[in-house]
């Protein structure tokens, strides 16, 4: 089964309400998944084991040249999304453009706010939205040994 791309985030709070009153865990994830690694798959396998349900907010392109510089994305939200969408741990998909996801964890407070081990508990960017509204934060996948940055200046220089 492909998760199910929610482009209105309001549509997407009915959803996730929906499954909490199903008694199910909220997880929540985020990235920009440009070039789709083993570090990437990792994370979210992670993430899906913290709960029942997982949202995974991908940056938009704007945000991704904003965050990356200029040349990237390498490919088009439209793409990525289907990417990520096909992946078996992923339950649902939206795109967000804020420099942070904190405008969608307190819209759709999930139990747990998922992050790579490039973070700690105490240096996730959206800490205390989390912590403001009961949530708990996952720090979830392998060392932070892999990168669509580095896997495209390696294939960049050949």
């Amino acid at each position: 089964m492909t998760a199910r791309f929610v482009p209105d985030q309001e549509e997407l709070l009915r959803i996730v309400t929906a499954h909490r009153a199903a008694g199910r865990t909220i997880v929540f994830a985020n990235g920009c998944f440009d070039l789709l690694h083993v570090g990437h798959v990792r994370y979210l396998r992670g993430a899906k084991a913290e709960g029942d349900v997982l949202v995974l907010a991908l940056n938009d392109d704007a945000s991704v040249r904003r965050n990356k510089g200029p040349g990237r994305p390498l490919q088009p939200e439209r793409e990525r999304v289907e990417i990520v969408s096909a992946l078996e741990m992923v339950d649902l998909v939206t795109l967000f453009g804020e420099p942070t996801v904190d405008r969608l964890l307190r819209l759709l407070t999930p139990d747990v706010h998922a992050k790579g081990t490039d973070y700690t508990p105490e240096t996730v960017p959206e800490r205390e939205t989390v912590l403001g509204f009961g949530g708990r934060i996952a720090i979830v996948g392998d060392p932070k040994d892999h990168s669509s940055s580095g896997l495209f200046d390696a294939i960049r220089k050949g």
